[in-house]
């Protein structure tokens, strides 16, 4: 009997422990993924905490999976994969394909969506059985480390980005600087977006350059985030990656008229925006989704394309337990990743 190794908790909130499982052979549509390497996001927490509905335990999270295709399914040959093909997987596990949101072409938005570590058992293992439709080829160049976290952290910035009503030239700020705002300031930057870097403190400055920013607004300076974002125009987009809703809330009134805040980071707690702030400059806040598999090989492509990387820190399967406590106690710079070496 042929076996893997996977990094489980048996009961919400529990301590991470190796267990050893039967390798499990692809269904129809579905193939096996030799995990190389998974990032370690914080909605993992979602998963390990069984705050949503449907986990179940023993749960093996891990959404930001980069590998090589092990065996395929039947089905999954006539759909252009082979053995050895390089992929990603990312908050995007698959979808249902006859939902309403489906037939009109918008996977991201499916009812049924099917999230590894959630729907299914995730990356933080040595193997992974996914459908064919979550696949997302990896480019040339660019390793298995880099290429997991660009499978949530890196679509979800990118896309939010693009599909911003923010054109080249324009001023856009990315809230935040951790695993989601250094990818979102090295894309707003690429883009072509007169770049705005905000976060907590005057040491994140240097950070904000080295990520190609053009300005930096420190929120604890005393001057107001939105009077600051003012002063050098109004924003046309915010992408707001920080999991705080009164950070996100004090942007706002920083939005040039028309401008859109993109909001990507969570919280429970409520945003405090009152209708006057929205009416009369026509402003939008909207919440955006990570990415369909397309969108995450159209990420990763031009992450390749333009020498955009995200900044790891790596550790073994065997210390999976230890990764997922620094990435929850925000001590990750910038992104925790399981490797198998």
């Amino acid at each position: 009997m042929s076996t893997y190794r996977v990094a489980q908790v048996t009961a919400p909130d529990g301590t991470f422990e190796l267990a050893e499982r039967e390798v499990p052979q692809p269904g129809f549509g579905q193939v096996r993924i030799a995990v190389e390497a998974c990032g370690i996001c914080h909605s993992d927490a979602l998963f390990v905490s069984g705050a949503l509905p449907g986990v179940s335990f023993p749960e093996v999270p891990g959404h930001e999976i980069a590998g090589h295709v092990e065996e395929l399914g039947q089905g999954v040959l006539e759909r252009g994969w082979q053995v050895g093909d390089r992929v990603a997987v990312g908050w995007f596990g698959g979808s249902c394909g006859h939902c309403t949101p489906c037939r009109e072409g918008d996977f991201m938005v499916c009812p049924n969506l099917t999230v590894p570590g959630w729907a299914y058992d995730g990356g933080f293992a040595e193997k992974v059985i996914a459908p064919a439709d979550a696949l997302a080829r990896i480019p040339v160049g660019l390793a298995a480390s880099d290429a997991g976290p660009m499978a949530c952290a890196g679509v979800t910035t990118f896309n939010g980005l693009r599909r911003s009503s923010a054109g080249p030239g324009d001023l856009v700020a990315v809230l935040g600087l951790g695993g989601l705002g250094h990818l979102g300031v090295q894309y707003a930057v690429a883009m072509g977006f007169e770049t705005v870097g905000i976060a907590r403190g005057p040491e994140k400055a240097d950070l904000a350059k080295q990520l190609g920013a053009h300005h930096y607004i420190d929120s604890t300076s005393g001057t107001p985030v939105a009077e600051a974002l003012q002063s050098l125009g109004g924003a046309k987009a915010v992408l707001a990656t920080a999991g705080n809703s009164d950070a996100i809330t004090a942007t706002v009134d920083g939005l040039a008229p028309r401008g859109e805040l993109v909001v990507i980071g969570a919280d429970t707690v409520p945003l405090g925006i009152n209708p006057a702030q929205l009416l009369m400059s026509g402003r939008v806040v909207r919440g955006h989704p990570a990415g369909t598999s397309q969108d995450v090989e159209d990420t990763m492509a031009f992450s390749a394309l333009h020498g955009i990387r995200p900044m790891t820190e790596h550790a073994p399967l065997e210390h999976a337990g230890e990764a997922y406590q620094k990435m929850l106690a925000g001590k990750a710079r910038f992104r925790m990743v399981l490797t198998d070496h």
